[in-house]
């Protein structure tokens, strides 16, 4: 007999493949396979190389529940039901620094390449198909995986391209940050946008002769072709996987020469040219620790402008999970390698201005979640980043206090630095400014503002005198 669920809700970035469905029901993570997906999962669970894979943790925790007591959920008869592990955060790849899109891209080879040695493939090649526990990544698309047919070509070669490979090479070879290009195309960068940016002598350069310009001629040449004509070329061409498996290598080697052309801006230094004395340093450490046990030990912590995770890493000695947000990829690259090397797992950095946070994308707008959906804590670090907003970014200090706020769940806490306008780095942002355009900005209208939408707990002044803190309760 079906049970009936009440809390039911299908995943919707989940639809593309119609063979199976990710969705929520009780709190649980689901994916509800169809009868062709069900077997292809029975072969996989018995395979060689899968189980080492989910044991290793490089393939999400997934295992089969009895179908029936989802059998009518998500508006379909499913054939079998699986219980994936939750993710702690979800995030997309144009949040990712250069350093997690190519360990991203390296982990999906690697399986692809195991796979395909035991007679697997997958479907897909998109970077969507990662996600993070800390700095580890994780495939998450079980419904990928298919028996491999021989003399054909992997089908997810182009989706690889598009959302991992080409971002990688814009970095690598052009200094170019691919965060905006894969933000404004949930599908990737095609192919032929990128020959147009590899021409002349950068036709040359690492990986751009096959997987840009051969790539894109061969799509413009079969663009009329079926699929399955494509494959029958392939076929009497003699393709097949053991050519697969040698065309993965070289990607794999391509991959892992590849290396960032970041522009160094001030943000990479900004501890070392900051206003803030070994005191005011001690203080403010001292502050954020007690806010953080203030109350028992926040499930997620927001470090919002976490800069070089000075202050994510002491949230982690605390937290279940932290995700620490900065806007310059070059830092944030920095911060992930540092973080990486010490193997820490319940930090995730991310690639994002506040000021202008990830919106809702893909299809109908909710196909990729907005940060403000995703991003509500139990507890948000907004330490040295008011003045970038209202200053830097001609936001309205009203509007400040309410994003920040707004981060929080009902009855989070928000840690909050607000920097004096006489503070040296608000001097500098003020310098560039008209005089007279930031009336408001001062100690006591925040303080009022503040006070409006949270109760404040703690305020202290660090012995600086121009940096105030303030631990509030929102919602109390």
């Amino acid at each position: 007999m079906t049970v009936p669920h009440t809390d039911v809700r299908t995943d919707p970035g989940s639809f593309r493949d119609p063979a199976n469905r990710v969705f929520y029901a009780d709190g649980e993570v689901l994916r509800g396979l169809d009868a062709r997906a069900a077997r292809d999962w029975r072969a996989l669970s018995t395979s060689d190389f899968f189980p080492p894979l989910l044991a290793a943790g490089k393939v999400c925790g997934t295992e089969a529940v009895e179908p029936a007591r989802f059998a009518a959920v998500a508006g379909a008869q499913w054939a079998a039901v699986l219980r994936h592990e939750r993710i702690p955060f979800v995030s997309h790849p144009y949040e990712w620094s250069f350093g997690m899109l190519r360990d991203a891209a390296l982990l999906h080879l690697e399986i692809l390449r195991a796979a395909l040695t035991a007679g697997f493939t997958t479907k897909d090649g998109s970077a969507y198909n990662l996600q993070w526990r800390g700095v580890e990544p994780v495939f998450i698309d079980v419904g990928s995986f298919e028996p491999a047919r021989d003399g054909e070509p992997w089908a997810g070669y182009r989706q690889f391209c598009q959302t991992m490979l080409y971002p990688l090479l814009l970095t690598a070879h052009l200094g170019v940050d691919f965060q905006p290009w894969l933000r404004a195309q949930v599908d990737g960068i095609p192919p032929e946008q990128m020959r147009r940016l590899f021409t002349g002598v950068r036709r040359l350069l690492p990986g751009v002769p096959t997987h840009v310009h051969l790539h894109s001629a061969m799509q413009q040449r079969n663009a009329d072709a079926a699929s399955g004509e494509v494959r029958e070329q392939l076929r009497g061409a003699g393709f097949s996987r053991e050519l697969a498996l040698a065309a993965v290598r070289r990607i794999e080697r391509l991959v892992r020469r590849l290396r960032p052309r970041h522009v160094r801006s001030h943000w990479a230094d900004y501890q070392r040219t900051c206003s803030y004395s070994a005191a005011d340093r001690a203080a403010k450490e001292r502050f954020v620790e007690l806010a953080l046990t203030a109350a028992g030990p926040p499930g997620l912590v927001l470090d919002l402008g976490a800069n070089d995770g000075r202050y994510a890493r002491l949230a982690a000695r605390y937290a279940g999970y932290v995700v620490a947000v900065e806007q310059d990829p070059a830092v944030v690259d920095e911060v992930y390698a540092a973080l990486r090397a010490d193997e820490q797992r319940r930090v995730l950095p991310l690639v994002m201005d506040l000021a202008d946070p990830s919106p809702g994308g893909g299809w109908r707008g909710v196909e990729r979640a907005a940060f403000a959906t995703r991003g509500r804590a139990d507890l948000v670090l907004a330490l040295a980043v008011v003045h970038h907003l209202a200053i830097g970014r001609n936001v309205p200090l009203t509007q400040v206090v309410d994003q920040l706020a707004d981060a929080c769940l009902p009855g989070g806490r928000l840690v909050v630095e607000f920097v004096h306008p006489e503070d040296p780095m608000a001097r500098r942002l003020l310098a560039n400014k008209p005089a007279g355009l930031f009336p408001d900005y001062r100690p006591d209208e925040f303080a009022r503002l503040l006070a409006a939408r949270c109760r404040v707990e703690r305020r202290v002044e660090l012995p600086g005198g121009t940096r105030t803190l303030y631990q509030a309760v929102v919602g109390g």
